[in-house]
């Protein structure tokens, strides 16, 4: 694979999350490897991680300024959408950050003081699947899958599932395949770290997705059928696939309409595009809690994307290796 052109770009250093994540997932590189262990170090010192980080503010904020009061504290860790804390948060957890690196810790602090404590005026415990699920995937990765407040989260998750094993943010509604946070979230932790009540609901959550074949609910949705980074709470075919591979179900024949155009998405080179930023959805549906959105990007759309790239190429070598 070495030898592979693409295989070679994603290894570039000038972006080390792609470089340590390719090492690891498509070349199969254990993580004490040295370049494994150069890559991962360099994570929060170059690339996307290092210009995320360098904007965060000195209490773990990424607001334009420090919040003042209580309900500044609670609206800045969230709002506005896709530039403040929580959205940089899955984007570092995404590329390889940890709590070992102290801004990191400083940021968790900030979501478990004022959304995980049970004191908090407005906590995650009953909140939307979509926040519970990415701060649930987030602080999993950050290293806090063990903390009690992080389980509380799981737990919520799983009894929140619906009936038909989809989950949704409104009550008495039927699962979506939009709602795929809380099956991200426990994809996120290693079976091994599951307890049989997640095991059972993530099996459930993704018979949910097989079954209808990644997106195959109503009408034609055309979000679904561009691909987007970040997703932050928006779903598409690529979110799907990546989900279900890394669960366990890269041979389940239901996953074929996806992979189809997925491959029908690869450009010459070899390489993935964005198609859209984000938010990609007709206005009515978005609930924004901003007029102007400013989106967190890493890469334009329309040109090659090295972390898209990544991403289908670690599905299509799950697919591979699971005969």
């Amino acid at each position: 694979m070495r030898a592979d052109p693409v295989l070679t770009w994603l290894l570039e250093e000038n972006q080390p999350s792609v470089r340590y994540h390719a090492l690891t997932e498509l070349l199969g590189r254990p993580e004490d490897d040295p370049e494994v262990r150069a890559a991962r170090a360099r994570i929060p010192r170059a690339g996307w991680a290092k210009e995320i980080l360098d904007r965060q503010g000195p209490s773990g904020f990424w607001e334009r300024r420090e919040p003042r009061t209580v309900r500044e504290y609670l609206y800045f860790l969230w709002f506005p959408e896709f530039s403040s804390t929580i959205w940089s948060a899955i984007v570092l957890a995404d590329l390889g950050l940890t709590a070992a690196d102290p801004r990191i810790r400083r940021t968790a602090d900030r979501l478990f003081d004022y959304k995980l404590g049970l004191s908090s005026m407005i906590n995650l415990y009953h909140e939307e699947m979509c926040a519970v699920g990415n701060a649930a995937r987030t602080l999993a990765r950050f290293g806090y899958a063990d903390d009690p407040r992080v389980r509380r989260l799981y737990d919520w998750i799983v009894d929140d599932q619906r009936a038909d094993g989809g989950w949704n943010c409104s009550q008495g509604t039927p699962g979506t395949l939009e709602r795929w946070e809380p099956l991200a979230a426990l994809a996120a932790l290693p079976r091994s770290r599951r307890s049989p009540r997640m095991e059972e609901s993530a099996a459930r959550g993704a018979e949910f997705y097989l079954g209808r074949e990644l997106f195959r609910e109503g009408p034609r949705y055309a979000p679904w059928f561009r691909l987007h980074y970040p997703n932050h709470y928006f779903y598409d075919l690529l979110v799907g696939l990546d989900l279900l591979t890394k669960l366990g179900h890269a041979r389940d024949r239901r996953l074929r309409p996806a992979l189809q155009r997925l491959g029908a998405k690869r450009r010459r080179d070899g390489s993935w595009a964005i198609d859209r930023a984000n938010p990609d959805a007709p206005a009515p549906l978005l609930h924004l809690h901003v007029k102007k959105v400013r989106p967190l990007q890493l890469e334009p759309p329309g040109e090659p994307s090295k972390w898209l790239t990544l991403t289908a190429l670690r599905v299509l070598k799950r697919v591979e290796d699971a005969g």
